[in-house]
């Protein structure tokens, strides 16, 4: 005989005392550090991939250049 796993796929949350705000805020939070709305909304259009590329460099050079800003003050 197998044994099911009880334990629920992705993110959940209990509520408890029918806390029902408290169960939501912790959800939200789970799901923003997940960072699962960021795949979401990256994943909902076909980017190219140079231009997965080029907005990869860019970000590189506006840390690069956030950091050096940073050092000098």
């Amino acid at each position: 005989m197998r044994k099911k796993n009880k334990e629920p796929k992705g993110l959940y949350v209990e509520v408890r005392n029918n806390n029902i705000e408290g169960a939501l805020k912790k959800f939200k939070r789970m799901v923003k550090d997940s960072g699962l709305m960021v795949e979401l909304r990256e994943k909902s259009f076909y980017e190219k991939p140079s231009e997965k590329r080029r907005k990869k460099i860019n970000l590189a050079k506006s840390r690069q250049a956030y950091k050096d800003i940073k050092e000098k003050a």
